[in-house]
């Protein structure tokens, strides 16, 4: 026993080394991960107190949880059940796929991610591009949500910069959880989106037992009242205007609604409307129109060109942010109370039609977009137009969309056709001389792009009008934030 035995060093050292990561998995990182976990708690709860809608446990809890909470889902097991059945495999390796698309699905939520870091990175990107504009907004309606009611803001989808824009202005109210596409399913983008509470989906996926999957997500996440952000449309928007719904997140959200055998939380939709001066990739989107084809993705050395462009503009003092970003706040709708008036198979769809109609009704109109319905309705193409026409223009559509939610910096008509032109000039989308105004020959679908936004709210040849908000008092104005 008290012999002494001589090992090489090599030996002595891995022994060593074992012995210090058993100690610290059994001794050390149980206690040190308890000590932060109530540091992490302690500061959510404070965190909570100032949130209008309070993160949910469901949010907070360990991931591998979630994965085995998920995957053992009687609905999942029967859709592996199914699944092995069809596939003529064994349960244990439709078991192992099904747990291979929650690892994916699920999100592993910081709130330190999501309120230091991301929350912060939100609102410095968005002032730094745009100017960021509050819309209609009816805070009466949004405070008499059901505090127990799940919220789901469900938006247009014009640009990846919806992500970070609604990110910072819905900061005070809650944490979203948004569903993520392939193309964020990249290291190390991927673990940042996860820590924010996104999760991934294969949008065109046709698995039956990932798609159980994935509906099982949602309908647990739902139940269990976290706040979520949907795009009814599916995809950005390729020619600017408002596209027909697809169903997808929303049929799971109303299927797990219906299936619920007690009344459980009601989920509250609230339709969210956002519009830009400029999108940042309104040339990838109009070129992937032309050619009928979805799949688009900017080269990485065209990105790094236009980031470092840009850079240098900020560092010679000549950088100009790109115009205006507005997001309004629709007329909130309780499922419960859609469900009893809309119950039937056509639910889904029917709720979709109503959502993005309460979308289109707030969408914001902006100088650019103003300024190119005008140029596309009194000009030909070729015709150049004066000043004084494109403004006449303008008010004759301003006219026609009385309950249209519009921003007018510094409250003159005059300046927001300033504000419209010199971006439509200095992107060569419309050339001036000598006072005079033409569309540029090969720029006529950005221009309608830009135009297409607002496309909806203009009465039909028919003359009917849009459909005029509850609160129309406020309709025609912004929040005191907007400014100029």
């Amino acid at each position: 026993m008290t012999q002494t035995v001589e090992l090489p060093m090599w030996l002595f050292v891995l022994i060593v080394l074992f012995a210090a990561v058993t100690f610290a998995s059994h001794f050390l990182f149980p206690s040190v991960r308890w000590f932060f976990r109530r540091r992490l708690e302690r500061a959510v709860a404070r965190l909570n107190q100032r949130l209008e809608r309070p993160i949910q446990p469901f949010k907070l809890a360990r991931r591998y949880d979630m994965i085995q909470r998920l995957i053992y889902d009687p609905q999942v097991a029967q859709a592996m059940a199914d699944h092995a059945r069809a596939q003529g495999i064994p349960e244990n390796v439709a078991f192992e796929e099904a747990r291979r698309y929650a690892r994916e699905i699920v999100p592993s939520f910081s709130a330190v991610a999501y309120f230091s870091i991301a929350i912060r990175l939100a609102r410095f990107l968005s002032n730094a591009i745009y100017r960021v504009r509050l819309g209609y907004i009816d805070e009466t309606a949004l405070k008499a949500i059901d505090p127990e009611a799940t919220v789901v803001f469900v938006m247009n989808h014009r640009s990846n910069m919806d992500y970070v824009l609604i990110t910072y202005l819905a900061a005070d109210r809650s944490a979203l959880s948004y569903a993520v596409g392939e193309w964020a399913r990249v290291w190390p983008l991927s673990r940042l989106i996860r820590a924010m509470g996104a999760y991934f989906i294969r949008r065109k996926s046709r698995n039956d037992l990932y798609r159980r999957v994935l509906a099982t997500y949602v309908r647990l996440a739902t139940q269990n009242g976290v706040t979520q952000a949907i795009f009814p449309e599916g995809g950005l928007s390729l020619d600017g205007s408002l596209a027909e719904p697809k169903l997808g997140l929303l049929k799971y959200i109303v299927d797990g609604q219906v299936a619920q055998e007690d009344s459980g939380r009601d989920v509250v939709f609230v339709p969210v409307a956002l519009n830009y001066d400029r999108v940042l990739e309104d040339k990838i989107l109009t070129s992937a129109a032309q050619s009928g084809e979805r799949r688009f993705r900017a080269p990485i050395h065209v990105v790094a060109i236009r980031i470092a462009r840009q850079l240098w503009l900020w560092m010679t003092g000549r950088y100009q942010r790109f115009g205006y970003a507005a997001v309004s706040f629709g007329r909130p709708l309780s499922f419960r109370g859609f469900f009893l008036r809309e119950e039937g198979e056509n639910t889904p769809t029917v709720l979709a039609e109503e959502l993005m109609r309460r979308i289109g009704e707030c969408v914001p109109v902006l100088p650019v977009a103003l300024v190119a319905a005008a140029l596309v309705r009194a000009s030909d193409g070729a015709r150049p137009l004066s000043r004084s026409a494109i403004e006449h223009a303008m008010d004759d559509l301003l006219a026609q969309m009385p309950f249209a939610h519009v921003h007018t910096p510094r409250d003159s008509r005059g300046y927001a056709a300033d504000v419209g032109l010199r971006q439509l000039v200095v992107r060569g989308i419309v050339h001036q001389q000598g006072g005079q105004y033409r569309i540029v020959a090969n720029q006529h679908e950005l221009l309608m792009y830009y135009a297409n936004s607002i496309r909806h709210l203009i009465p039909s040849p028919s003359g009917d009008l849009p459909s005029q908000p509850n609160n129309a008092a406020t309709a025609n104005s912004f929040s005191a934030s907007a400014g100029s």
